[in-house]
């Protein structure tokens, strides 16, 4: 780890007292996540060395005047920062304080199937008032989470970051670091939540077309042509739609504190600084910015990449990027993360002393899906207004997909997005990363073509809030997606829906097919754009039964949820 430059004293008790401004007004921060943070010093308290004992518990929560109800690890929101060493064995005791059962899932690492956190699949959780002991080797090195597997606990505070440091030297150099936890908070419970979804999807989409936007009295974004607001009415859906849960409730957090807060990353002029990005919402996609510097993404869900270069990049749940700036002049900068829908902004400031700010840029126009979110992707710029785009010709579907009520529509022609910014980004006037500028520092451990390939559709009914894998919700699943230890098999993710889905499989790191070969990018979350498709190649190397998720917290309850089960374990026979 890099050394960490001291700060002026005069700065440090300045961070300090602003620091423990925050603590009054937002509750109980960790070390990590004060208001003013000098960065992830050496001496700062972290959860670490081979015995860590966490307590999930109920606390109060407060932001911006308001106080709710939250889970919490060890009182704090968000949770204790736990930094590793590749290498060691840890053993890690969770204690549950409450009447409910409640579970941790250490997102992203590579563990025995046992030790994943994932209740009625891995272990049966943790009971109320009783302690599990996760034991596990650290095997790789990055910027991990962790957060429950249980209910919605992990919607009202249970997350918290994870640093595994290498074994050996990092190849990322960096005089400072910070992390830089984005999420989503309502006072509204998320059974509640839920619920409002189930009744009417679109209950917090207040953005939707108007008939004034079809004379230009809306945003200019609303100008849509006659002829696809009728084709859009045709097929009963709305081009707004692009985020279930939106700033109609949710307020947008970095590292647990609102965008009023300015929470306040130091930096000296000319470091090299690492921002450790961490998307731990439960339903929200950002669009990262800090106008006027320059990222140097160097990191991707914990796995090294090639360094590029970009302004801006989308970071969809339970993804992490690491990125290096070098702010050289002696001025702050606004850090944004901006929703996808553009209907709220997590913001916080790097600035040389506590109490500076800079300009905050307006929300942008807000983004419409266009033909490509509709899985058209090969006819979009074309003419299609003499066409009938009825998307909800069951033919088109494949044999393995289950039809009825909880699919209510088929992309006729989805093509792969790897190559796509996000949605809203396309024309933003900058570098704006995708997944094909990712490739990977290191060859890709297994050079073995694929011995078979398998194809998964994301499916659903939008307007019944029904979510699945080729049409069938967990409940319908009778069996597992099955792979044969160590097959190679690369597999097409292919989303018949207009919405994205960040697609998360426990307990693997996947191969980004991006055309970098040899060099794919290793993720352990890929976004799939609406109307398109993602293929990765799988080595299905760690036996055992896995979870295979949607990571947007509703569309996983909802049923986008299944189990990759690989055998033979250990002992068994072939």
């Amino acid at each position: 780890m890099n050394q960490f430059p001291p700060l002026e004293r005069r700065d440090l008790l300045r961070a300090t007292a602003l620091g423990g401004l925050g603590l009054g007004l937002g509750g109980l921060f960790p070390a990590w996540a004060q208001a003013v943070s000098p960065g992830i010093a050496p001496d700062m308290p972290t959860l670490s060395g081979e015995e860590i004992r966490l307590a999930i518990g109920h606390s109060r929560f407060s932001l911006n005047g308001r106080s709710g109800h939250a889970v919490t690890v060890n009182g704090t929101l968000p949770a204790p920062l736990i930094r590793l060493r590749e290498g060691q064995n840890i053993r890690i005791a969770v204690t549950n304080h409450m009447d409910e059962d409640t579970s941790i899932h250490w997102h992203g690492l590579i563990l025995p199937f046992h030790m994943d956190g994932v209740p009625g699949i891995s272990f049966p959780g943790i009971k109320p008032h009783q302690t599990f002991l996760y034991e596990f080797p650290v095997k790789q090195s990055g910027t991990y989470w962790y957060h429950s597997h249980s209910g919605l606990q992990e919607a009202i505070g249970l997350y918290g970051p994870m640093i595994l440091d290498p074994r050996d030297a990092d190849p990322v150099a960096y005089d400072r670091e910070h992390v830089v936890m984005l999420s989503d908070w309502s006072f509204m419970h998320p059974h509640q939540i839920m619920r409002k979804l189930k009744e009417e999807p679109g209950y917090f989409n207040r953005q939707r077309q108007t008939l004034s936007g079809l004379v230009g009295r809306d945003d200019p974004e609303d100008n849509m042509p006659l002829k696809d607001r009728i084709m859009w009415g045709k097929m009963r859906m709305d081009p707004t739609d692009i985020a279930d849960v939106t700033g109609a409730t949710y307020s947008y957090l970095v590292n647990g504190h609102g965008p009023e807060a300015n929470w306040t990353g130091l930096f000296r002029p000319g470091e090299r600084v690492r921002l450790r990005f961490i998307n731990a919402s439960a339903m929200t996609v950002f669009h990262v910015r800090i106008p006027g510097l320059e990222m140097q993404v160097v990191n991707c869900d914990g796995m090294n990449v090639r360094p590029v270069a970009t302004d801006e990049f989308q970071i969809s749940v339970a993804e992490t990027y690491d990125v290096i700036v070098q702010p050289k002049e002696d001025r702050a900068y606004t850090l944004v993360a901006e929703t996808v829908d553009r209907s709220g902004m997590a913001r916080g400031t790097l600035a040389p002393r506590p109490g500076m700010r800079a300009k905050v840029p307006p929300l942008r126009p807000r983004p419409t899906l266009s033909m490509k979110d509709m899985g058209m992707g090969a006819m979009a710029g074309m003419d299609h207004g003499g066409m009938d785009h009825d998307m909800r010709d069951k033919s088109l579907a494949p044999e393995s997909m289950k039809l009825g009520p909880g699919v209510d529509m088929i992309a006729p022609m989805p093509v792969d997005r790897t190559g796509d910014p996000g949605l809203g980004l396309e024309d933003a006037g900058h570098r704006v990363l995708t997944y094909r500028d990712l490739v990977s520092l290191a060859p890709n451990p297994d050079k073995r073509e694929p011995s078979r390939s398998l194809e998964i559709h994301l499916t659903g009914n939008m307007e019944r809030f029904m979510w699945s894998f080729d049409g069938r919700s967990l409940k319908e699943v009778k069996e597992p997606i099955r792979f044969q230890r160590d097959e190679r098999v690369r597999v097409t993710l292919v989303n018949d829906t207009m919405m994205q889905h960040p697609i998360h499989l426990h307990g693997h790191f996947i191969e980004i097919v991006n055309g970098h070969s040899g060099y794919h990018p290793m993720k352990h979350t890929v976004n799939v754009l609406p109307g398109g498709k993602v293929t990765f190649d799988l080595t299905a190397d760690a036996p055992g039964d896995w979870a295979f998720h949607c990571h947007l917290l509703f569309h996983m309850h909802a049923g986008m949820f299944n189990i990759v089960s690989i055998r033979p374990l250990e002992g068994e026979a072939a």
